[in-house]
C-alpha cells in the first residue's frame, strides 16, 4: 500500500556480508513518519498522504504549516508528498498515523533512491562533462580547457539550446535506481548498498520498485557488526571436523605402525 519513506543520509561505510563479502554501504536514519493530510480522489482528485519527515521547534514554522499539526509540541522539518496506488483498502488511513520503517522496507527489497546532490558552483566543460580540452602544443598553451567551437556558420547561425557549455554543477535531483536494502534496523537505520547522491544530513527518498534482489546476501546482523553466537557456532563445527581428522591419522599411524611391526617379525624369522 505504502511503498515510499523518507529520511537523512548519516554515513557511507563498509559492511560484510553473510558470505564474508564486503560491500559498500549507505546508512540512511529514518523516524516514523506522522500522515499530517490524507488527500482523496472527490476533493484532490488522487489518492495521497502528506507526512511529516524529521523534527524541529514549532516557532521555526510558518502559519499554514502549523495549521496542518494543530496541537503537536514539536513540528516536522519537511512535509512530503506519497501518491497511493488504488484498488488497496485506503479508507483506514487516518491523520495521526504513523509509519514506520520496518512496516515499509524489508532485507532483499530493491528500491529507488533519489536525493540532492552536492552543488560544485560555477565549473567549466572539462569538470562539467568531462570535455578533453585542446591541444597542449603548437602555440596553444592557453587553450587546455577551452570548450571550442559552440556553433556553425550561417546555418543555423544560431547555438542550439541545451549545448553543453561550462554552468552550474550539481545541486540536482539525482535518482540512483535498483538499488539493494541490506538491512533495517528497529531503531530506523536502513542500510543500502552502494552510494546515494547527497551531502551527509540530506532528505534522502527511498521508493520500492516492487522487486526483490537475485542472489541476496543480507548483513553479518542489522548493525553490521560480527555475530558472535554464529561465529562459535562455526568454531565449534571446525573443532569437532579437526577432532575427526586427529583420530584418524592416529589411527592411520597406528595401522602403520602395526604393519612395521609384522614385516619386522617376518624378517628375523
Amino acid at each position: 500500500m505504502i511503498g515510499t519513506v523518507f529520511g537523512f543520509k548519516s554515513a557511507i561505510a563498509q559492511r560484510y556480508t553473510r558470505d564474508g563479502h564486503r560491500v559498500p554501504v549507505t546508512v540512511i536514519s529514518s523516524s516514523p513518519m506522522t500522515i499530517t493530510q490524507v488527500k482523496q480522489p472527490n476533493t484532490d482528485g488522487y489518492w495521497a498522504i502528506k507526512v511529516g519527515v524529521g523534527i524541529r521547534e514549532l516557532n521555526r514554522t510558518t502559519q499554514p504549516q502549523r495549521g496542518q499539526i494543530r496541537g503537536a509540541k514539536k513540528a516536522p522539518r519537511f512535509f512530503r508528498e506519497i501518491r497511493l496506488v488504488e484498488g488497496n483498502d485506503l479508507t483506514q488511513i487516518k491523520v495521526g498515523d504513523q509509519i514506520s520503517v520496518p512496516s515499509v522496507l524489508n532485507p532483499g527489497d530493491v528500491v529507488d533512491v533519489s536525493g540532492v546532490s552536492k552543488g560544485k558552483g560555477f565549473a567549466g566543460g572539462v569538470k562539467r562533462y568531462h570535455f578533453k580540452g585542446g591541444p597542449r602544443t603548437h602555440g596553444q598553451s592557453d587553450r587546455e580547457r577551452s570548450p571550442g567551437s559552440i556553433g556553425s556558420t550561417t546555418t543555423p547561425g544560431r547555438v542550439y539550446k541545451g549545448k553543453r557549455m561550462a554552468g552550474h554543477l550539481g545541486n540536482d535531483q539525482v535518482t540512483v535506481k535498483n538499488l539493494t536494502v541490506l538491512g533495517v534496523s528497529e531503531i530506523g537505520e536502513i542500510f543500502v548498498k552502494g552510494i546515494i547522491p547527497g551531502s551527509t544530513g540530506g532528505l534522502i527518498k527511498i521508493q520500492k520498485t516492487g522487486k526483490k534482489a537475485k542472489r541476496f546476501e543480507g548483513l553479518m546482523d542489522q548493525a553490521g557488526t560480527l555475530d558472535r553466537e554464529a561465529i562459535a557456532r562455526e568454531q565449534e563445527e571446525m573443532a569437532k571436523v579437526a577432532g575427526a581428522a586427529e583420530k584418524e591419522s592416529k589411527t592411520v599411524e597406528a595401522i602403520k605402525k602395526a604393519m612395521d611391526a609384522q614385516k619386522e617379525q617376518e624378517n628375523s624369522k
